[in-house]
């Protein structure tokens, strides 16, 4: 029986790199040290960490005048990191409030004695939609914070907001390199890669040049400047994530690109949203035009139904859809690695368990 892993993070990686990575363990290239046993220093991880930021140079189309850094602390790190660098004119940002994540950005800027202004919010639609920009951006920003896609309200931008000449920062873990974006837009990015690059323990952070070196007296482990200088090595990096992560990325090259991976990831949520919205027993409750490729949360009408389709998943090889704490329910992410096949088993899955389920979803409906 095929296995498919829906998890959000950590999340399924290529097949093909588990294997490499696999074979390659005991002895990386031939020099009997395992990856996990090299040294950063060594002329053998500054060539994997050297080729991991041409390919995603490549990838994404990164411009010159942009840094690509290699951190640790995941996201939640750059919500410190961030203002700590670039909020250091006004200490005043901007942000908009599309859930969870976007919510926890705003807590730790504070933290850091940043004033946050909440430009828009969706939260009396209980983040089934995105918030927009309905008025221009204030020049005494430091930056706007966006998160591009809500791993757990399950929406994401494809259109971005215009901030004019005030730098846009974006938390793009969950859709990084799943989605079209253009670097350009953005004073900075910064990702997670435990979602669509590799395993948990690396962060990436693509930062334009202008942007960093102002800011004095940082702590050295989250001062962009110095990693900029020291290329992501002031201290020992996690240096198997970054040699998974470049494994990643030479797939993703093989496969045609992130315009490819786009592309497979609409045909892939097409599939399941097209089943939820023809579906009398499985709901998603977001905005169609506001509608993840990545992240598809749904319900059926009781909590106690939710859990039997989560359990009969289970057995069925379909792991991991058992929803997040703060929405319940069920979520299935799609992130590039994940096969079409997957999707069609899990709609079939669903499909199946609601033939078998007309009466009871009859009783608890009325």
């Amino acid at each position: 029986m095929p296995i498919y892993n829906f998890s959000a993070g950590p999340a399924v990686m290529p097949q093909s790199v588990i294997a490499q990575i696999q074979a390659e363990l005991p002895s990386f290239q031939g020099s009997h040290m395992s990856i996990m046993e090299l040294s950063h220093r060594s002329q053998l991880f500054d060539q994997v960490i050297t080729d991991a930021e041409a390919d995603l140079r490549t990838l994404m189309q990164i411009p010159d005048n942009y840094r690509v850094l290699f951190f640790q602390g995941g996201g939640t790190l750059q919500f410190t990191a961030a203002p700590l660098n670039l909020a250091i004119q006004h200490h005043h940002i901007g942000l908009l409030d599309s859930g969870h994540w976007a919510s926890r950005a705003a807590d730790e800027a504070t933290r850091v004695h940043t004033k946050v202004d909440i430009l828009g919010s969706s939260a009396a639609t209980h983040f089934t939609t995105l918030p927009t920009l309905n008025q221009p951006v204030a020049t005494d920003l430091d930056y706007v914070h966006v998160t591009t896609n809500n791993t757990i309200e399950g929406t994401a931008y494809t259109t971005l907001p215009v901030t004019g000449t005030v730098p846009l920062v974006a938390d793009m873990s969950s859709n990084f390199l799943g989605q079209i974006y253009n670097v350009a837009d953005f004073g900075m990015i910064f990702a997670g890669a435990q979602k669509n690059l590799g395993p948990a323990g690396l962060t990436l952070v693509i930062v334009r040049d202008d942007l960093i070196g102002h800011a004095k007296h940082l702590p050295s482990m989250l001062d962009y400047q110095l990693f900029a200088t020291k290329r992501s090595m002031f201290n020992t990096p996690p240096v198997m994530a970054i040699y998974a992560a470049g494994l990643v990325l030479k797939w993703l090259k093989t496969q045609g690109g992130v315009a490819v991976m786009a592309q497979r990831n609409r045909q892939k949520a097409a599939l399941l949203y097209d089943f939820l919205d023809q579906s009398t027993l499985f709901n998603n409750p977001v905005a169609p035009a506001d509608r993840s490729l990545m992240n598809v949360p749904f319900k059926t009408v009781s909590p106690a139904l939710d859990t039997q389709v989560i359990a009969g998943a289970t057995q069925n090889g379909l792991l991991n859809l058992k929803g997040h704490r703060l929405l319940g329910g069920m979520r299935a992410s799609f992130y590039n690695a994940m096969p079409i096949a997957g999707v069609q088993a899990l709609v079939d899955y669903l499909a199946t368990f609601e033939a078998t389920h007309k009466g009871v979803q009859s009783n608890v409906s009325n």
